[in-house]
């Protein structure tokens, strides 16, 4: 591209995914076909997050008109980033469509498609604009795929990335050679209540992040984790060894050294939300509800577990779910029940002790839909939010934002296995919670590796 002021045709999946995009292309201008208008204006109604989203769109727009008392759009609205936003201040103007193309290209057959309305909009802007470079923006990469075809420049939109490249996320642990020690020839160690701690001075360019997983050495090395980061210095503390029976958790202990480092974060009282990410088989919620339940009801840390997660079909749907809402959320929490089976062992009573143990368990665990999140507060609850990796960045503002005093929050998910449309890998809300919480003094995450289902599975999470 060259050095000329760009015009941004925006596509409605832009719009309908981050309604603030308007505002996020800088000094360039933003350009807004007649089809898009349409488009917003039939998806407003509803309590989707989509309509959310196209509702605030327009009142972007209103806002703008009212405050430069525009009467004609003839020449665009100024942007003027709105009250509140914490956005860079755009230096472009938002056009809108007045008049229609004189012709549609040949190969596009049906002018009515709203695609082919949108592009040949576009393909008519950079036939008559000489001092603009026109560029089609839409998360729709088959009508990317067709700009490409008539030479109208498209991309995709950026600006909701929480990274450009998902191998650049923050995976939670460091493994350390014995050199590590060489590297940090002062270290000051100490005990406080049965807990060894050790402390570093800072050296010039490392990376520390609190409650950071650290592996140190080979075969008799230790693991710590990162309990405070300032400019000087790093202070470590030896973890708890879940992985013997001595110290299991509800009778559960973990597996490998990443379940290890999870059940520590998982815990630890002074973190509030933690981020568990990994494969099918990993043992994200059996360790999440294992340390949940000894920590209701046992440590009485909590006064209930609720569980949450969005409902997203990986198959056809099956319709209309009937019941309450808990008994609608009850198909969609079939790893909760599956786990719950595990955890369930009464060593006495037979089939009546399990099956009163397991009421007493699911008496203190809350099954809740996303959809009846807003304006709610959890007071002294462990909130987890299952498949996180289908839930969009303002979803997840919205659900961390519930939580009041004593509460934690945990987030389970694997971003491989996405199945929500418009949201990818680097642009997933689990994603945007890990990258945005590293940094975080009470904030804890793990990526865990090795798959602990079975041979088969394990088989199957690799070969197919």
């Amino acid at each position: 591209m060259g050095k000329n002021k760009r015009l941004y045709v925006v596509d409605t999946n832009v719009l309908m995914h981050d309604p603030t995009s308007l505002f996020r292309f800088e000094e360039h201008d933003v350009f807004i076909p007649m089809m898009v208008l349409e488009e917003l204006d039939a998806a407003k109604k509803g309590l989707s997050e989509v309509a959310r989203n196209v509702r605030q769109v327009s009142r972007f727009i209103g806002e703008m008109m009212s405050r430069q008392h525009a009467t004609s759009l003839d020449e665009g609205l100024e942007l003027q980033v709105p009250e509140g936003l914490e956005l860079a201040n755009a230096r472009g103007k938002l056009y809108f469509q007045t008049s229609m193309p004189d012709s549609h290209s040949s190969l596009l057959r049906d002018g009515s498609f709203a695609d082919n309305e949108i592009l040949s909009t576009a393909l008519a802007l950079k036939e008559t604009l000489d001092t603009q470079d026109v560029i089609l923006v839409s998360k729709d990469i088959n009508l990317r795929i067709k700009a490409a075809i008539l030479g109208v420049t498209a991309e995709d939109y950026f600006n909701d990335r929480a990274l450009d490249d998902l191998s650049l996320l923050y995976q939670g642990m460091t493994i350390e050679d014995d050199s590590f020690w060489e590297r940090y020839p002062q270290v000051e160690s100490w005990s406080d209540n049965g807990r060894t701690f050790y402390r570093l001075q800072r050296r010039p360019g490392d990376d520390w992040y609190p409650n950071q997983c650290l592996v140190i050495g080979d075969g008799e090395g230790i693991e710590a984790l990162v309990t405070s980061v300032t400019g000087e210095e790093v202070v470590l503390r030896l973890v708890t060894d879940y992985l013997s029976g001595k110290h299991a958790v509800w009778g559960i202990h973990a597996r490998n050294r990443e379940q290890n480092f999870a059940m520590n974060l998982l815990m630890d009282p002074d973190i509030d939300f933690v981020t568990l990410m990994g494969t099918a088989g990993t043992g994200k919620t059996l360790l999440t509800l294992a340390t949940g339940l000894a920590q209701t009801l046992e440590d009485k840390r909590y006064s209930e577990i609720i569980v949450t997660r969005a409902t997203v079909s990986i198959g056809d749907d099956i319709g209309y779910l009937p019941g309450t809402e808990e008994e609608k959320m009850t198909p969609w929490m079939g790893a909760l029940t599956d786990n719950l089976e595990v955890l369930i062992q009464p060593e006495e009573g037979g089939e009546w002790g399990r099956a009163a143990t397991n009421d007493w368990l699911t008496s203190r665990i809350k099954m809740r839909s996303l959809s009846f999140m807003r304006g709610r507060t959890f007071l002294n609850r462990l909130v987890i939010i299952d498949e996180a990796q289908n839930i969009t960045p303002k979803q997840m503002k919205a659900l961390v934002t519930r939580a009041g005093p004593g509460t934690k929050m945990v987030c389970l998910g694997n971003v491989e296995q996405i199945d929500t449309p418009y949201l990818t890998e680097t642009t997933s809300g689990l994603t945007f919670a890990v990258d945005r919480f590293k940094q975080w003094d009470h904030g804890g995450h793990i990526t865990l590796r090795r798959g602990e289902r079975s041979r088969l599975a394990d088989f199957a999470s690799d070969a197919l």
